[in-house]
């Protein structure tokens, strides 16, 4: 009974890491949809960087709102794929640590996890 729940618990924590996986790439293509290309690396660093101070009313306010709207969605985003990352670092490694355990019944459920998460 206990390797039974051993194997479904890693079975489990298989299909965790392919869904987690996939949803760091949903949340990379959200990002890439979300700030414009026409938006460089400059822009999203800072507003202040490399304004000259010449003041151009309000295009330069609603620039100034709109790089800053962008710069808010990519923190957001940013800060949700590196805790997506922190979780499937964490299961991967478990993960490892049960295949180490050089049961073949363990590597087998971390094999069908995989397929079943990645079919998911």
């Amino acid at each position: 009974a206990g390797l039974l729940l051993s194997v479904l618990v890693i079975l489990l924590l298989s299909v965790l890491y392919e869904v987690v996986k996939m949803g760091k790439a949903k949340v990379l293509q959200r990002v890439l949809l979300a700030v414009p290309p026409s938006f460089s690396q400059e822009a999203l660093l800072g507003p202040d960087e490399g304004d000259s101070g010449d003041g151009h009313g309000d295009s330069e306010d609603s620039s100034v709102q709109e790089r800053e709207a962008v710069q808010g969605r990519w923190f957001r985003y940013h800060v949700g794929q590196t805790l997506l990352h922190v979780v499937q670092v964490v299961v991967g490694y478990t993960l490892m640590l049960a295949v180490m355990s050089y049961n073949a019944w363990i590597l087998l459920g971390v094999v069908a996890g995989s397929a079943i998460g990645y079919f998911v």
